[in-house]
């Protein structure tokens, strides 16, 4: 976990996360700007490492690490320290805006990249795409705030992984997550602060409902993140206490830089 914050926060990074397999790295989302540099030196990742980058929606504090993200692998491309193509996921109409993004921001040694060795792979609802060594299913989670793909993945020892973007997962949705061994789902806030933190009327869910969800869907692994940071030092501990009320399955709290185990036999 890169980042486990939601927008606003000052005391860890905005949400995103890497999984790795073997040498290399498959980033979702790259955070809100370039303190992604700083997640990746502290996780022992290199750029060199990254290949493949997905991104789930437009909003600041997903899309604009992607442009540093851009312009770091572009300078190693152009210093001959990068093999291969960098292939940067999301949906269709998410591709001009990181394009036009990256034109308006960027010099165009780094620019002229786009399309050639640094490539947009459009997405629709249900596409299946093989990354790393894993086959990947994307699908759009329904937000009626801008438009937002989450994934599905079979991971190699048979389990499936499901991550809903950063808004809770739609009833729409629930064919996507069913069966699913592993669940990351956005937590606002507890339930107890819901009052304090509004996370309804910004389309976010509070630990208690996070955790009844995994608990209907039967999931017996839930990983919670996209949060409030004012708990910071204590939001281990109070989310899961909260979260024991209403869900019996392997609680995961992450602080940033924590790794978790997903494909353990």
């Amino acid at each position: 976990m890169l980042g486990t914050g939601n927008a606003l926060v000052t005391r860890c990074y905005n949400t995103c996360f890497a999984i790795q397999d073997n040498d290399e790295y498959f980033l979702i989302d790259a955070g809100g700007g370039n303190g992604i540099m700083r997640q990746l030196q502290d996780a022992g990742i290199s750029m060199v490492q990254i290949h493949h980058i997905f991104l789930t929606h437009e909003h600041t504090d997903h899309l604009l690490g992607m442009i540093w993200m851009i312009r770091m692998i572009a300078t190693k491309m152009r210093k001959e320290q990068y093999e291969g193509n960098l292939r940067i996921y999301c949906h269709s109409a998410l591709v001009d805006t990181v394009r036009t993004i990256a034109n308006l921001t960027l010099p165009k040694k780094f620019t002229r990249l786009l399309d050639h060795r640094i490539q947009f792979v459009p997405l629709h609802d249900g596409d299946t795409k093989h990354i790393l060594d894993y086959d990947v299913t994307f699908f759009d989670i329904l937000s009626t705030k801008a438009k937002q793909y989450g994934f599905t993945m079979r991971l190699k020892n048979g389990q499936k992984l499901t991550c809903d973007g950063d808004e809770p997962l739609n009833e729409k949705c629930f064919g996507y997550a069913e069966g699913s061994d592993w669940l990351m789902h956005e937590a606002f806030c507890l339930y107890s602060q819901r009052d304090q933190y509004d996370p309804y009327e910004k389309h976010h869910s509070t630990v208690r409902e996070a955790c009844e969800l995994a608990a209907y869907l039967n999931v017996p692994n839930l990983i919670l993140y996209h949060t409030e940071d004012d708990n910071i030092e204590r939001r281990k501990a109070l989310y899961t206490a909260e979260g024991r009320l209403y869900y019996k399955g392997n609680l995961y709290v992450p602080d940033d830089l924590e790794c978790i185990e997903l494909d353990g036999e």
